[in-house]
């Protein structure tokens, strides 16, 4: 089990940037089971933010190339475009929130969370998932692409299996990803896979037979696009408190970019795993988000050099706490499309009836890379090499 502390990530990079050049082009593709050493294991702290993108990619860029460690950079920041055009296609989540719950969950879907499908893969990936939070990207694929494909099991159940169990969840890249395997997110284009192509990158583990030979598929309505929302600047003046999420646990990083929070006078965290899925989330989500929670809100006080207090789920707790500090302002890390988004309209109308301001703060690598995800992927990954030098990286 992934240790839930900004330390923990810090390590974990550290090991892992010697291997993020072209060992990781190489390697990143097998699935080797309990064997890791070919891949990062850095998304569940990217996906919390207790390791920033930037963090990572400024740290492989100073030991490799952009050229020889692209594909691992271009990993970082296929997340930063998934997040990037859902903030643009809100639509596309709304309609998946909706889905779930309205999606009859037959025995044949029991039997695939279950492991009890009879394709060996399968089964012992649904064990793996559930078990310890982690899947392989290659494997995440497959997995979906059996799902929708040969078991022929609603897409939308299979993302909230994923969601509900993966220690580095994320409404974004979860959802649009099997989206992708199933041909809505690039219209028509869809994944499929293969005996041979398991079989190989998986050194012989697995050979699954009698798998779909064909993946046509599905359809949907497109989400109209928005514009990015701009958000405000935070006042130079009165009380202002943190309100730290399990989107964002480095505030002391937040901190450096944004020069008003210097005289916060409060902070506090807040998190609600279990609103990813109206089935709840698994026992080693709530447990690892719980206790990263806590690290950054121990860290938060160290930076700040105030208290940092948790709070009960709702927006009720987070009002209490600003009305008991005397705050007029509550700043909180900026939360892209998914459920703590989804928590910030009604914490705002709670604030405000006390008349306190409620203030998103976004991150400089978000506004600049966001803008650039309104179309596909290879659109945006070439802006990268830009984008790197923007940020000044390596």
């Amino acid at each position: 089990m992934l240790i839930p502390t900004r330390e923990a990530g810090l390590e974990t990079l550290a090991d892992f940037v010697p291997r993020a050049g072209r060992d990781y082009a190489r390697d990143r593709n097998h699935d080797a089971g309990a064997r890791r050493e070919n891949v990062s294991t850095l998304s569940p702290y990217i996906r919390h933010r207790l390791v920033t993108e930037r963090e990572v990619v400024d740290a492989v860029l100073h030991r490799h190339s952009l050229q020889a460690s692209q594909k691992f950079v271009q990993e970082v920041f296929w997340r930063t475009y998934w997040k990037g055009w859902l903030e643009r296609h809100p639509d596309t989540w709304r309609r998946y929130r909706q889905e779930v719950p309205d999606t009859e969950r037959t025995a044949a879907y029991e039997d695939a969370i279950a492991s009890r499908t009879g394709i060996d893969a399968m089964d012992a990936w649904a064990a793996e998932l559930v078990e310890t939070g982690y899947l392989h990207n290659h494997v995440r694929m497959w997995f979906a692409s059996i799902w929708i494909f040969t078991l022929e099991l609603p897409w939308q159940l299979g993302a909230d299996f994923f969601y509900r169990n993966l220690l580095d969840g994320d409404a974004a890249s979860n959802t649009l990803s099997w989206r992708w395997v199933a041909g809505l997110q690039t219209r028509g284009k869809t994944y499929l896979a293969t005996t041979e192509n398991i079989s190989r990158y998986t050194d012989g583990r697995f050979a699954p037979t009698g798998l779909a030979t064909t993946a046509r598929a599905l359809s949907d309505e497109a989400a109209p696009a928005v514009d990015l929302e701009p958000v405000p600047e935070l006042p130079g003046e009165g009380r202002v408190g943190l309100l730290v999420h399990e989107e964002d646990l480095h505030p002391e990083g937040l901190r450096a970019e944004h020069p008003a929070l210097d005289h916060a006078v409060a902070v506090a965290g807040q998190a609600d795993v279990d609103s990813r899925s109206p089935l709840g989330t698994a026992a080693h989500v709530q447990a690892f988000t719980d206790a990263a929670l806590d690290d950054g809100l121990t860290r938060a006080s160290d930076a700040y050099g105030v208290p940092a207090v948790r709070l009960d789920a709702g927006p009720a707790a987070v009002a209490e706490w600003a009305r008991s500090e005397r705050l007029d302002t509550v700043a909180v890390p900026y939360a892209p499309v998914g459920p703590v988004a989804e928590r910030m309209p009604a914490l705002a109308a709670a604030l405000s009836a006390e008349s306190i301001a409620l203030v998103p703060v976004r991150r400089r690598w978000d506004d600049l890379a966001w803008p650039h995800a309104s179309r596909g992927y290879f659109p945006f990954r070439e802006k990268i090499p830009r984008l790197v030098h923007q940020q000044q990286l390596g």
